[in-house]
């Protein structure tokens, strides 16, 4: 009588061989899997999940960057590694994955509202050296840098100029070094999160506004271009500056406007003019920065 239990067993064997073998047939599969220090007959077991790798692993020989990534999960390849005398299967991290993660890690320690992915992606080693309108505001930022990492009480800057001479940039890369460190930052497109923060009463409202608040280095881009109002004057940038000027929290700023123009701007609401209330908004401002003008070639164009 036959064993019915030992028959299928030995049909599945040899199917699985069977299997094995048609997919030795691909050389470059062959090379792949006699790498790997394990018996045949334990290759056999794995058959269609070694497929599977060698997919992932071919895709990666030939991958020009993370964007153009063909694997299931992206920056990751599916490997096979001895066990004992079997084998187990992880996703192992790529080169290009590692190597951006070590060059994005500053990202953990960085929040950004509404600003640009060139800003973003801001580096000191990307900014124009051929302008000797930078040289100010680049001497401050060294010595910002190392005043900061010494632990020194230091200033931030009030950075108004024209419009595309990349005061954003500059600073956005200042910030980005700065988290690159661990410290935490913010950089915060001020006119948008003010839209933000008021339609956020009933959510997050709180929340956001005491992030900001209370943020190591804050970096407010283009004051001065929001619609001035009572509450976005007393009831946000007032309460913000006030904390961080107690705090001796160093604070950035871009304009268009210079410190002057800006006094004039926020004095002006739908519900008339206030000097005194936009005047002690622009002291707090001088408390927490020097003022840097940059006037510089439009380079957006």
């Amino acid at each position: 009588m036959v064993d019915v239990k030992e028959y299928a067993n030995k049909t599945n064997k040899t199917k699985l061989k069977q299997a094995y073998m048609e997919a030795c047939s691909n050389n470059d599969f062959y090379e792949y899997v006699s790498k790997l220090p394990v018996a045949e007959d334990v290759l056999i077991k794995y058959t269609s999940t070694l497929e599977e790798c060698y997919l992932e692993y071919s895709n990666c020989s030939k991958c020009k960057n993370l964007a153009t990534c063909k694997n299931k999960v992206n920056g990751y390849c599916f490997t096979p590694e001895k066990k004992e005398k079997g084998l187990v299967f992880s996703y192992v991290c790529c080169a290009k994955k590692e190597k951006y993660d070590k060059e994005n890690k500053y990202l953990n320690n960085i929040k950004y509202f509404e600003i640009p992915r060139e800003n973003r992606e801001a580096s000191f080693k990307k900014i124009y050296k051929d302008d000797t309108s930078r040289v100010p505001v680049m001497k401050y930022i060294n010595d910002f840098i190392k005043k900061y990492e010494k632990g020194e009480a230091v200033k931030g800057i009030y950075l108004n100029g024209s419009f595309g001479s990349g005061k954003t940039y500059i600073l956005s890369a200042l910030l980005n070094s700065m988290a690159n460190k661990g410290v935490k930052c913010a950089c915060v497109y001020f006119p948008e999160f003010l839209r933000d923060l008021k339609a956020s009463f009933k959510t997050d409202y709180e929340e956001k506004f005491n992030f900001i608040k209370k943020v190591p280095i804050l970096l407010l881009d283009d004051i001065g271009a929001e619609n001035v109002s009572n509450f976005s004057r007393d009831e946000i940038l007032g309460p913000i500056l006030q904390y961080r000027m107690d705090e001796g929290l160093p604070t950035f700023f871009t304009s268009n406007l210079t410190i002057e123009e800006l006094e004039k701007n926020l004095s002006i609401t739908p519900s008339g003019i206030d000097k005194v209330k936009a005047k002690r908004i622009v002291e707090r401002i001088k408390q927490l920065t020097v003022s840097i003008s940059l006037v510089s070639e439009n380079r957006r164009n």
